[in-house]
């Protein structure tokens, strides 16, 4: 962690899901990988998901797998899509009422610019897999959030999310405009 960072505490996540997702714009995801070296990313780009969303995963009921979005805000949500790739979430709202937003892509200084644009890209940079579901984003854990450190307003483009079958028309998805580490324009 750097010493001018302020991490993202509970409190701030204890939002709605479509509230909490621009606010991360321009924020950092800190992962601190097994041989102890640290990967910052800026987040460029989020979706929201929330109870009333035919494309959350919380949407029918509670299950084992989407257990943690019925949590506390502040907690990891990490599964596994398409037998291959993991996506990573930050739990949101309050507890029991399953909220996440969708980290979807990240740019990671002094690495290719598109080495994290897009979940399962963003998941393999970042050595995030299922076994980290559950845990709390905080500086004692091996993966927290930061608040971004400029103070200007950035340029953030609102549309509909992608890669769904339901709930496509819903426009709770945000990235920073013109950003070359952004997943899909």
């Amino acid at each position: 962690m750097s010493a001018s960072a302020q991490i993202i505490e509970a409190a701030w996540l204890s939002r709605p899901s479509p509230e909490v997702a621009p606010d991360l714009l321009g924020c950092w995801v800190v992962r601190q990988l097994p041989n102890g070296q640290l990967v910052r990313g800026l987040i460029v780009e989020t979706e929201a998901y929330a109870p009333d969303d035919p494309a959350c995963h919380a949407y029918r009921r509670k299950t084992q797998r989407n257990a943690v979005m019925f949590g506390p805000p502040g907690f990891a949500y990490i599964y596994r899509i398409y037998g291959i790739y993991h996506c990573f979430n930050v739990v949101t709202d309050v507890d029991g009422r399953a909220s996440a937003v969708l980290i979807r892509a990240l740019a990671l200084p002094g690495q290719p610019m598109r080495a994290a644009a897009g979940p399962g890209k963003l998941c393999l940079a970042l050595e995030l897999e299922t076994s980290l579901s559950g845990i709390p984003l905080t500086a004692a854990s091996e993966l927290w959030l930061e608040h971004r450190l400029e103070t200007e307003a950035l340029d953030l483009i609102q549309t509909t999310r992608i890669g769904l079958s339901q709930g496509v028309e819903i426009p709770w998805r945000w990235y920073i405009k013109a950003h070359p580490a952004v997943s899909k324009f």
